[in-house]
């Protein structure tokens, strides 16, 4: 585990409208969790979307999810911030795994210990929150390294 960060109990809604409560809603054995606060983000999440894949193939247990997290001045217009993505992306698997976190960011960044909303945060959180890696920016092989080794002690 990385030192004692858990993943904080918050509220978010996915792409399709549903209510959740995260981690709980994290549905495996290890959740790579990408948290992204600025729209340009999304380039450097995506950046990570073909490791996944690739480690899903033979990973049954590990899932991906996105976390915008957004500040509270944005929570009036959610639906149309919200919507504006969910139009963008249609496809339901990516709909029901991006949650969105509007309010006072500081309820992520404080408990997992990010510094700088300039790039995004990757987390391994297993199936009671426990964050067993984390790492900073978009994809790269020695991340990836680093986060392989640990899927690989936490089978």
């Amino acid at each position: 585990m990385t030192s004692d960060l858990v993943f904080p109990s918050i509220r978010a809604r996915n792409l399709e409208g549903l209510d959740v409560e995260l981690p709980s809603a994290f549905a495996g054995d290890r959740n790579i969790v990408a948290v992204a606060f600025q729209r340009n983000h999304q380039d450097l999440v995506d950046s990570w979307l073909p490791w996944f894949e690739q480690a899903a193939l033979t990973d049954a247990g590990l899932r991906f999810y996105e976390v915008p997290t957004i500040g509270r001045i944005w929570a009036p217009v959610r639906k149309f911030i919200d919507g504006g993505m969910a139009a963008a992306i249609k496809e339901p698997v990516i709909l029901q795994r991006t949650f969105t976190v509007y309010g006072d960011v500081n309820q992520l960044m404080q408990p997992l210990k990010i510094k700088d909303r300039s790039t995004i945060s990757v987390f391994c959180v297993d199936q009671s929150g426990a964050v067993l890696w984390r790492g900073d920016g978009g994809y790269s092989d020695s991340l990836a390294s680093e986060l392989e080794e640990v899927l690989a002690a936490s089978r």
